[in-house]
């Protein structure tokens, strides 16, 4: 072979060699460009836009009061939120008003605010807790709802001036957006549970609620807990200026200057909002009303409290051209600057019960409505005329069961059991120094002129004879009892773990996902349905148990579903299940399907159930509805 030929051949391999190290770099940068694309994709939360235009379903919902959660002023009118509806007012009076459920979705409504978010127009946007984001542009409603069920928790609005909306979920940390896309903010603000946030597209201030402050500069993130200047890892309220940051929380108030901390404030007063007014810092309270707070250098930091303290828990404080505003639990309140008092401005519209949150039905012999409440007490409705119960005692209402035998009512409470006679009128309480073996009860089981009593440390049977209990010594499968049924001399005790069947007051049987069909060892409810039973768990949905000892699961109601203590309703027709984050459960007794509900409920974290007077009553955590069983669909 001559020199030129072996120069040619290995030009040509040169030539090879570099075609493939081309074609090599070349499959690298697109594997690359590949990798960074499905990285971003990765990102991006998907979501649905879709208009808001429902059919309204015949449903009655008994009033809850209205109580503000924030304010905002667009299109000329003031805009307020409460957990069940946003309402407009024009010129102090109620001109418009849109309710969770009926007009908007079936959630808890939060925090609002006016954004131009960027290929649209300016728009009032509000935060839901589970249907993501509303935005109202004055004449119609678009839902923003992410694929994501964690992310539909939305606990802070802040917009941007990039025409950026920022959203702080309740366990996913700070998202963004913008119209076309949403996705999170910031890697390292994910998976935090966001209740405040503050700032603006250079420099944004993120409170938690266990986890303290977290402060995005330019990129970079700075975290501040109890170690580094906060009195409380909670962060209930952030407000920005120009020259400082303040964080209120349980414990106080941190003041913040270039990113660092100054003082603190306020130490030991529960601020739950703030606004400034030149060298003075207002602090709302859930309690204590409204702080003033001097911020000059040498003044004296002690709390000065207004005069003509506004009424009820402060959620917000707005300022507005003159004037800060004051939104509570019963009105919106503004005070001039300068001045020390405040003026009602608008007063939240009262309802029919005393409060939203709703634990526990019943309906009595005589027609009466029986309304228990987490935190307000026992409310009795007979007509157009209501009796409120509200003190020690009647707290955390469990459970509701009329006695007819001793023509009295029997009420489950975390204090104890507590007893009502026909008028009604409370007559006693029973706790553990009456015989309980627990004060906190949790169900109640009625035979004949007796009863039994459900509780954490075991069972209290009642009966003319006195007291005595059955606990996990007995042969309870475990002494957290959370769910009683009766049927003649059987008695079935839902527990934390499993099911127990007695006999008398003796432990015959007990079930387990060890030793039986069971899908869920928590037992939240039980309910007769014909000659077996439809039991209610803490995840694995409704199942019934036979007479003869067998589980069935149902085909149509799989997947993880918690059924909330003792809401369960059996009628002729029908058994209704109240879930946690599902609506309303219906089982068609007929065709032996079951169905979810959702259309006219407030929420769809179905508490309590009761029937009466050809109707159904479905208490949530949002209010309290009643129907006919065909508009329940």
């Amino acid at each position: 072979m001559t020199i030129r030929k072996l120069w040619m051949s290995a030009a040509a391999l040169f030539a090879a060699g570099t075609l493939w190290a081309g074609v090599a770099v070349w499959k690298a940068a697109r594997a690359a460009r590949i990798a960074t694309t499905q990285i971003a994709a990765a990102r991006v939360a998907a979501f649905t836009s879709r208009p808001l235009d429902r059919s309204l379903p015949a449903v009655e919902s008994l009033g809850a009061p209205a109580a503000f959660t924030d304010v905002a002023l667009f299109n000329g009118s003031t805009f307020v939120s409460t957990p069940s509806a946003l309402v407009e007012y024009d010129a102090g009076a109620i001109s418009h008003s849109w309710r969770a459920g009926l007009e908007l979705p079936s959630t808890r409504l939060g925090h609002i605010a006016v954004a131009t978010v960027a290929g649209t127009g300016a728009a009032l946007w509000i935060a839901t807790d589970g249907a993501g984001l509303l935005a109202f542009d004055g004449r119609s409603f678009r839902q923003i709802l992410p694929a994501d069920p964690a992310t539909r928790k939305i606990t802070a609005l802040l917009p941007l001036d990039t025409g950026r909306l920022l959203l702080g979920t309740a366990g996913h940390g700070v998202f963004y957006f913008d119209g076309k896309t949403l996705a999170p903010f910031d890697a390292s603000l994910a998976g935090l549970r966001v209740t405040a946030l503050a700032g603006d597209s250079t420099s944004l201030w993120t409170g938690t609620a266990d986890r303290g402050l977290y402060y995005w500069h330019s990129g970079t993130v700075t975290h501040f807990s109890e170690h580094e200047g906060l009195p409380d890892p909670n962060v209930t309220s952030i407000l920005t200026t120009a020259s400082a940051t303040f964080v209120g929380g349980p414990m106080g108030i941190a003041e913040f200057r270039e990113g660092r901390h100054y003082r603190t404030l306020a130490r030991g007063f529960f601020t739950s909002a703030l606004a400034i007014e030149g060298e003075t810092l207002l602090a709302g309270s859930l309690e204590d009303g409204i702080a003033a707070i001097p911020l000059a250098p040498h003044a004296p930091r002690l709390i000065r409290v207004a005069t003509r303290q506004p009424m009820g828990a402060v959620e917000r404080l707005v300022s507005v051209p003159g004037a800060t505003l004051a939104v509570t639990s019963t009105g919106l309140y503004a005070n001039a600057i300068g001045e020390t008092s405040w003026k009602e401005a608008m007063i939240a519209e009262p309802g029919k019960l005393a409060d939203g949150n709703v634990s526990a039905i019943a309906i009595d012999a005589a027609g009466r409505l029986w309304v228990g409440y987490f935190d307000h007490g026992l409310d009795v409705l007979d007509g157009d005329r209501v009796s409120h119960f509200e003190n020690d005692a009647l707290y955390c209402i469990n459970r509701i069961v009329e006695n007819p035998a001793e023509h009295a009512t029997a009420v489950a409470t975390a204090n104890g059991l507590v007893m009502f006679d026909s008028r009604p009128v409370q007559r006693q309480v029973l706790r553990r120094a009456q015989g309980l073996i627990a004060d906190d009860v949790t169900d109640i089981a009625l035979r004949g002129r007796g009863m039994a009593l459900a509780t954490p440390a075991g069972i209290t049977l009642v009966d003319d004879t006195g007291t005595h209990s059955v606990s996990d010594f007995h042969g309870l499968v475990n002494q957290h009892v959370y769910a009683l049924a009766q049927d003649n001399d059987h008695r079935l005790a839902g527990t934390l773990g499993g099911l127990s069947v007695l006999e008398g007051g003796v432990v015959r049987a007990s079930y387990t996902t060890f030793n039986s069909r069971l899908k869920h060892n928590w037992i939240t409810a039980i309910r007769k349905v014909g000659d077996d039973w439809f039991v209610g768990t803490y995840g694995a949905g409704v199942l019934r148990f036979t007479r003869n000892g067998d589980w069935d699961a149902f085909q149509d109601l799989r997947g993880s579903i918690v059924i909330n203590p003792n809401a369960m309703l059996v009628t002729p027709t029908r058994v209704y299940a109240g879930t946690m984050e599902n609506g309303l459960a219906i089982f068609d007794r007929l065709t032996a399907r079951w169905h979810f509900a959702t259309d006219g409920l407030p929420s769809l974290n179905v508490t309590a159930l009761a029937a009466g007077g050809g109707m159904v009553y479905v208490g949530t955590d949002n209010g309290l509805v009643r129907a006919t069983e065909q508009n329940l669909r």
